[in-house]
């Protein structure tokens, strides 16, 4: 996988039903922190946020990554597409970059690169090139259940690769 130069710290961030998923990355083979907060009961747009916010300050970024919701044939909810806009409302605040990328564009860094089109054979594949996340890959989902909550960090590695892949440059390359 081609990947342009990066000198900045990435916070990558996916949203699901039930938390936030985020990986931080230094570099395209340098992962500083990765998980899933959950999030329960009511306000969970209030309470994703304030995740957020709470990562932002943790890991001071120079680029966000989310999901591009917005872009055709995107199923996520209109509570997941809000969340998304406040966060990029909060990155613009910190003058943060924003880098949206959608189902299609983290298929095509995967499937040039490794073949990879499913998202159990992306998170397979990250698996591989980064060998400190193989212990959290979850097993193949069957169809009638829900997916593991762990498949969002692949999810959010997925969105820095794609990061890496397609927009990272330094403002020295520039």
């Amino acid at each position: 996988m081609h990947h342009a130069h990066w000198d900045g710290r990435v916070l990558a961030v996916y949203a699901q039903s039930k938390g936030i998923a985020y990986a931080v990355f230094e570099g395209p083979q340098s992962p500083v922190d990765w998980g899933v907060k959950g999030l329960k009961g009511d306000r969970k747009n209030i309470k994703g946020l304030k995740v957020v916010e709470a990562l932002v300050m943790q890991f001071q970024p120079d680029a966000i990554v989310i999901e591009d919701s917005a872009g055709k044939g995107s199923r996520r909810s209109e509570r997941i597409r809000r969340l998304y806009r406040s966060i990029e409302s909060l990155a613009g605040s910190q003058i943060i970059e924003v880098h949206r990328y959608s189902r299609a564009q983290l298929r095509q860094c995967f499937d040039e690169g490794f073949g990879a089109w499913r998202k159990q054979e992306i998170a397979q594949t990250i698996a591989t090139l980064l060998p400190e996340l193989a212990h959290r890959i979850p097993p193949v989902r069957k169809l009638w259940q829900s997916e593991d909550p762990r498949m969002g960090i692949f999810d959010a590695v997925a969105l820095a690769f794609a990061f890496f892949r397609f927009d990272a440059v330094s403002e020295k390359d520039q």
